[in-house]
């Protein structure tokens, strides 16, 4: 595309669309690997870091900086103990979700830490990130050298040609939605759930809890040391005004079966429907879509975050690899390698959301399906093999290599 008048014209080898968790991981990893590359993000540093999303990072993701020799520097969080409550009718059960190997286990770090703790690496390293990037648009992405513009808080004019183009702007951003109609293709679910997801500054558990009752499905997450996040399952098209402070608690402490939870200020709260999407294939000439681009996936079982910090991976050895070594196969097998990796992640976040959700709340699934359900978390909780089948799933079993841990780079 030729160059506008007055538009000041730039070259970089990646151009990552996006700084939350995946852009930054991509751009922190392409530094390790000497490939130079350019971060723009449309909100401030400010907005970004105070995001408050996922908080555990799994096991093969830890692992996976810890190869990259960044676990150190950018997760600094809680190392998380394994352990797994499930509360069926006020009846605790402990589930290990470890997978017993030496190395680093998964971390308690909310999404906000890590995304801060990125950025301040990646900048520390010389990394060009630029916030505030307006107007952002891709253009010749089916060429040998794309193009990213974008206008700077100054209201200058940039224009980046690049080699590879890293989409990890989420599900609404610009990447996906420069792709041409018909070039990826949407597979889409709905589970007709909807979660309620308060935010408060009250006592974290002792570990992560699931509570099942016949009241509804209800959660409660570490978020630091004097912060919990917890879910309530409500109906899809609910409002958070129906959910004023004192229905939440009076509600948490039934559903959870501990009538002397702590309360605390609540300081956020929304209404959210759990749905899956994927887009097949990931990838559209020199355009890669990194986690939410390319797929949505039911918050249950804390797959999110972590698959979108698997694609970073295997995009940035896959550039790593082409920039070097002029060896494209990474980058070829990009989307099939990380659609392998979705699939099985969607599988069992989906098994997960329909035992937890029809076991307690019969009124949707009916007492067929609740009973079925129910004999999975019996077996969940009795079965040494099927406890096993779930801390690996848990853990982040990579299905490549049916192993946690990750490659050197």
């Amino acid at each position: 595309m030729a160059e506008n008048e007055g538009e000041l014209a730039e070259s970089t080898t990646v151009v990552v669309i996006g700084a939350g968790p995946a852009g930054l991981t991509v751009a922190n990893l392409l530094r390790r690997s000497g490939v130079d590359c350019v971060v723009l993000e449309r909100r401030s540093r400010e907005h970004v870091a105070q995001r408050q999303r996922a908080g555990i990072v799994e096991t093969r993701a830890v692992r996976m900086f810890d190869s990259w020799g960044l676990a150190d520097r950018v997760l600094g969080g809680v190392p998380h103990d394994g352990i797994l409550e499930f509360r069926v009718d006020g009846e605790s059960h402990f589930v290990f979700d470890g997978d017993g190997s030496d190395g680093p286990a998964a971390q308690l770090c909310p999404q906000q830490v890590l995304v801060q703790k990125l950025t301040v690496h990646y900048l520390a390293d010389g990394g060009d990130l630029r916030f505030e990037a307006a107007d952002v648009s891709l253009h010749d992405l089916s060429r040998e050298r794309p193009t990213v513009r974008y206008r700077a808080p100054d209201g200058t004019l940039h224009a980046l040609t690049c080699a590879f183009v890293a989409g990890c702007d989420g599900e609404h951003g610009i990447s996906r939605a420069s792709v041409p109609a018909g070039a990826l293709t949407a597979h889409t679910f709905d589970q007709g759930i909807g979660w309620l997801t308060v935010l408060a500054d009250a006592p974290p558990p002792a570990h992560p809890l699931l509570a099942v009752s016949p009241q509804g499905f209800a959660a409660h997450f570490p978020r630091g040391p004097r912060s919990s996040r917890y879910y309530l399952q409500c109906p899809p098209d609910d409002h958070p005004d129906a959910w004023p402070d004192t229905r939440v608690w009076d509600a948490l402490r039934t559903r959870l079966g501990d009538p002397a939870l702590a309360s605390g200020p609540i300081t956020d709260r929304e209404i959210f429907r759990l749905r899956s999407l994927v887009h097949d294939p990931m990838q559209y000439g020199r355009l890669f879509l990194v986690g939410d681009a390319a797929h949505i996936v039911s918050p249950m079982g804390g797959k999110g975050m972590n698959l979108a910090l698997y694609d970073a991976d295997v995009l940035a050895r896959a550039v790593r690899d082409f920039v070097h070594d002029h060896d494209d196969t990474g980058l070829r097998a990009y989307s099939r390698r990380c659609l392998r990796r979705v699939w099985n992640d969607q599988e069992f976040s989906h098994w997960l959301t329909r035992t937890v959700h029809d076991a307690g709340d019969d009124t949707d699934a009916g007492p067929f399906l609740g009973h079925l359900a129910r004999a999975r978390l019996d077996r969940l909780f009795s079965s040494q093999a099927a406890a096993g089948a779930f801390a690996e799933l848990m853990t982040g079993l990579d299905p490549e290599t049916n192993s946690v841990g990750s490659r050197k780079p």
